[in-house]
Formats: structure tokens, sequence, C-alpha cells
């Protein structure tokens, strides 16, 4: 049995000995931490959050999901979460961090999108990121999406995932390593509207887990996601002019350095399963930046 167990460890996750190499700059260091309360309020499913030694819980159970959203609006920024998923049957469960616009901007929202996407016993989690803007997440939608596995257990405990957007870039970090820069090609193609940052979790069984052929089963209720230290390292909307977000990198306003593309080019190795860009059976033509 144990040698079973063993197999089927290095099976989901077969890298997990070795980690990337260091990016060598750490951007969550430039951002301190805070407090739920100090940044957000709850948005929907109010009975279904609390507050347990600074440690946001939301979960999710037949009756309702839950989600939570900044008190402010940023145009750029650095943002940031640590979170811990729930072990075992998760399928069409996802829990999520990002930036959107919707509330304000009915049908014609953008959004920045980290979500964790449920999943069998025997499989891993798959970190889903994403980029709508002015309204390609309404309608018809046209996704920008980047999965990865990760090279850890996210169930076992907290790790650090983020999003830095600035008027040249989005990159998309775990625990300080790059997994995905997003450039500003053209502005037709990026965000630059003031969003709000939020998280939820939620049922979405039609799509999450391996196209949908997975459901949530109630019967493994509740389903919870925990997050704690949070941080909004941003210029918020309405606010000085002299604002600069926090950079991503030690080269300055935007870019990274060769050994954070290294790392990044570590994860996008062993641990990358989808990418838009690459996907035959999409209209290119929608997505031009490809």
């Amino acid at each position: 049995m144990a040698l079973f167990l063993s197999l089927l460890l290095v099976f989901m996750f077969p890298f997990s000995q070795a980690g990337p190499p260091s990016p060598g700059y750490y951007p969550s260091s430039q951002v301190a931490s805070i407090g739920f309360d100090q940044g957000f309020i709850n948005l929907w499913g109010p009975q279904h959050q609390s507050i347990e030694q600074g440690t946001l819980k939301i979960w999710l159970d037949k009756s309702s999901g839950s989600g939570f959203k900044s008190h402010d609006a940023y145009k750029s920024g650095y943002f940031e979460a640590a979170v811990k998923l729930q072990a075992g049957y998760t399928a069409g469960v996802i829990a999520s961090y990002y930036l959107s616009n919707n509330e304000a901007r009915p049908g014609d929202h953008d959004e920045i999108d980290i979500e964790f996407l449920g999943t069998t016993p025997d499989k891993p989690y798959v970190l889903q990121t994403n980029v709508y803007m002015r309204g390609s997440g309404d309608g018809n939608i046209i996704g920008r999406e980047m999965r990865f596995h990760l090279w850890f257990d996210p169930t076992q405990d907290f790790h650090n995932y983020a999003i830095l957007w600035n008027p040249s870039e989005i990159i998309f970090f775990v625990d300080d390593v790059p997994i995905r820069r997003y450039p500003r090609k053209s502005d037709a193609t990026f965000p630059l509207r003031p969003m709000w940052v939020y998280g939820s979790i939620w049922d979405a069984s039609s799509w999450a887990t391996e196209g949908g052929k997975y459901k949530a089963d109630y019967s493994f209720q509740p389903f919870i996601g925990r997050y704690k230290d949070f941080k909004l390292g941003g210029c918020k909307d309405g606010g000085a002019a002299s604002c600069r977000p926090p950079s991503g990198s030690p080269l300055g306003p935007s870019g990274l350095s060769s050994q954070q593309y290294a790392s990044m080019e570590w994860v996008q190795k062993n641990y990358k399963v989808y990418d838009y860009c690459q996907d035959s059976g999409r209209d290119h033509t929608l997505t031009p930046e490809c």
C-alpha cells in the first residue's frame, strides 16, 4: 500500500522534489501584507465566509458559494494572496483571485484571472490564468487561457499567488516565481481600465474539470478555500498621478531578468498543460497577439 501511495504521489507531482530555479528577485517583498478587513468586503454569500485566526475562509455548499471584493479600484499594481486549497474530490469547483470591472462595465468588462480548477483525487489541481479586455469575456467569449499544474501540493500548505499589472505587461507569479508574462502588444489586446480585486468560490461544473466531464458532488461539501496575507500594492483609481506600481523585476518598471526568465521557462517546460496560442482549434484572428 505504501508503495502504491508513493507511486501515486510521483504521478501527481512528478517534479515535486526539484522545484524551479531561483528567480533571484522577490516582488512580494516590496508590498506589506494586510488583513482581509483592511482591504476587502464581502460581496456575496456572507453566510459562507468567516475569519479564523487571521485567515479568511470561504466555502461552497449546495445552497451557495461566496465572494469578496476590494474596497478600492486600481489602475495598476501588485496583488497577492496566500491560498490553501481543499484536498480530495473538488471537481467542478473553482476558487479564484482576480481583477475585474464587471460590475462597473457589464457586458464590456476587463478581467485578469487566477483560477484553481477543482479536480478528482487521483489528479492534480489546474491553475488557470486568463486575460479578458473590453468585453472579450462577455457573450462570445474569447479567452486567453494558459494553464499549469503546480510543482507542489497546493492542499498541504499556503502558497503565494500574485498578479502584477502595469501599463506595459501582466505577470503571474507563484511564490515569486513568474509563470506567465502577457505583454501589451496593442491597446486592443490589453486591459487598461481600472479594476477591483476579487476572490470567490463557486460551482463551475459545466466546464471547470476536464471540460465538464466531472461535476461538483455535494456529498463532499463544504468545499473550502482559505486566504491570508493579502497584498494590495497598487495605484488607486483617482489617486495621485505620481503613483508608480511595484516592479516585477530588478530591471525596472517592466520586463523580467534573465534569471526570472529561466525560472519561468522551467515552469512552462515542465508544468504548462495548455496555451491558447498553441491551440490549433482556436481562431487566432481573434487573438492577434499570438
